[in-house]
């Protein structure tokens, strides 16, 4: 099994673990199961119009539904596990989905007159979703090459 550089199935294993399970499904599962409560947690936007609701909230059920495997590529990939790179395919496709979909959703609604993002947070959030992602894909096939 090739690896990238030492260490890196940890530093994708602990980035999944950060970015992808604890705010995408942990962040989410409290959005879906109260959203005005996430709202006061900072979680979900505040101001958002009521048009753009349907959108965010599928967006939470699809992270809880999908986040949960999320733990488990970690572990894999901190265990070294074969089965933990092939899993590790799943969250490093939706955590670069999630950047490029952030970043042109956000671009949208400021179109719209209906940003809700300083330019700070949407670089912090798209660039840490793009990076774990980008890093996360290129360990998952490092790992499962012959």
């Amino acid at each position: 099994m090739s690896t990238l550089f030492p260490y890196a199935n940890i530093l994708a294993g602990t980035l999944v673990l950060i970015v992808g399970f604890g705010f995408h499904f942990c962040g989410q599962l409290i959005s879906v199961v109260n959203y005005d409560y996430a709202c006061r947690l900072g979680l979900q936007e505040k101001d958002l119009p009521p048009d753009y609701f349907p959108y965010e909230y599928g967006t939470a059920m699809a992270d809880v539904l999908l986040g949960w495997t999320y733990g488990l590529a970690a572990l894999g990939l901190y265990l070294g596990a074969s089965w933990g790179y092939g899993l590790a395919f799943l969250p490093g496709s939706v955590l670069l989905y999630h950047s490029l979909n952030a970043w042109f959703w956000e671009a949208a609604r400021r179109r719209d007159g209906k940003g809700l993002w300083t330019n700070r947070f949407r670089n912090i959030w798209c660039g840490a979703n793009f990076l774990t992602g980008l890093l996360t894909l290129a360990v998952a096939w490092s790992g499962t090459a012959a």
